[in-house]
C-alpha cells in the first residue's frame, strides 16, 4: 500500500499575500480604534476649503477670471483633493515611526512571517485610508456646490487612478520618513512638506500668476502636475502635458520610497 501524500506546502507567493493581508488587518484596525490623528489630519483640508470657498472665493474667483464663486469652487478642489492625500499620509509616517519607537516592528522581524508583508500593510492600509479621505472631502465640496458634469466616465476613472498613484507614491515617502525618525514627533515634523507644497502650488491660484522668481518653485513639484492634470480630468478640460509629468512623479517618488523604505527596514537594528 502507497504511503500518503504529504500535504502540499504553501508557495512562498501564498505565504507572502497572507501574511500581508494580516498586517493590512492590523492597521485597518489600529486606525479604527484611534481615528483621531485621521480626524486631525482630515480638518485641514476641510477647512481650507471652507475658507477660501466662503471668504476668499470671491475675490479669488475675480483672480482666475471667474464670473462668481462656483468658478473659484471648481478651481479649487483639485487641489484640496490632492492636499487631503498628503496630509493623511503623514498618519502613515507616524504610525511607522511609533511602531519603530516602542518595538513592535523588532518583534515582528523574530517571527515566521514574511518581510516586506510589515511594510504591505501599511502601504495598502495608507492608500485605503487615502481613497477614503478623499471621498469625504469630495463630499463636502459637493455640498457647498462643486460640480464635475463636463467629465466623462473615462475621465472619472483616470482622475480615481491618478489620486491611487499619487496616494501610492506619497505613502512609500511617507514610510520611508517614519522608519528613519527616532520618534512619531520627529516623523510628523519631517512629513510636513506633503501638506506644504500644495500650499505653494497650483492649487489655489495658476502658477503664471505667481512673481517670476516664485514660479519655478510652484512649476518644478510633483505637486503642480497633479493637480492640473486632476483639474482637466474632473471639469473635462485639457491636461497638456501635465498628464505624463504627473505619471512620471508618482513612478519617480514610487521608486525611490520603495527602495528608501525597503533600505531602512532593512538595517540591522542598533
Amino acid at each position: 500500500m502507497s504511503a500518503p501524500l504529504a500535504p502540499a506546502r504553501p508557495s512562498r507567493l501564498s505565504l507572502a499575500v497572507r501574511d500581508s493581508r494580516t498586517m493590512l488587518r492590523r492597521n485597518l484596525l489600529h486606525a479604527r480604534r484611534y481615528p483621531s490623528l485621521t480626524l486631525n489630519l482630515l480638518l485641514t483640508p476641510v477647512m481650507l476649503l471652507l475658507l477660501f470657498v466662503y471668504i476668499f472665493g470671491g475675490v479669488m474667483s475675480a483672480g482666475i477670471g471667474g464670473a462668481d464663486r462656483s468658478d473659484y469652487i471648481a478651481y479649487i478642489v483639485p487641489g484640496i483633493l490632492m492636499m487631503t492625500v498628503g496630509g493623511t499620509v503623514i498618519g502613515t509616517a507616524v504610525s511607522v515611526a511609533t511602531d519603530m519607537n516602542e518595538g513592535v516592528i523588532a518583534r515582528f522581524r523574530t517571527m515566521a512571517i514574511h518581510r516586506g508583508s510589515v511594510l504591505v500593510g501599511h502601504v495598502v492600509g495608507s492608500v485605503l485610508q487615502c481613497v477614503a479621505s478623499v471621498a469625504l472631502v469630495g463630499a463636502v465640496a459637493v455640498a457647498i456646490g462643486f460640480r464635475s458634469t463636463d467629465a466623462t466616465a473615462l475621465e472619472w476613472l483616470a482622475a480615481f487612478g491618478l489620486l491611487t498613484m499619487f496616494a501610492l507614491a506619497l505613502t512609500w515617502i511617507a514610510v520611508g520618513m517614519g522608519l528613519a525618525s527616532p520618534n512619531a514627533e520627529a516623523a510628523a515634523n519631517s512629513a510636513q512638506p506633503l501638506i506644504l507644497l500644495p500650499l505653494i502650488s497650483s492649487a489655489f491660484i495658476p502658477a503664471d500668476s505667481m512673481p517670476g522668481w516664485f514660479r519655478p518653485i510652484a512649476e518644478y513639484q510633483p505637486f503642480t502636475p497633479a493637480i492640473e492634470t486632476l483639474r482637466g480630468l474632473l471639469l473635462g478640460t485639457g491636461i497638456g502635458h501635465n498628464g505624463w509629468l504627473a505619471v512620471a512623479w508618482c513612478v519617480g517618488l514610487t521608486v525611490l520610497g520603495y527602495l528608501w523604505s525597503t533600505a531602512q527596514f532593512s538595517r540591522d537594528p542598533k
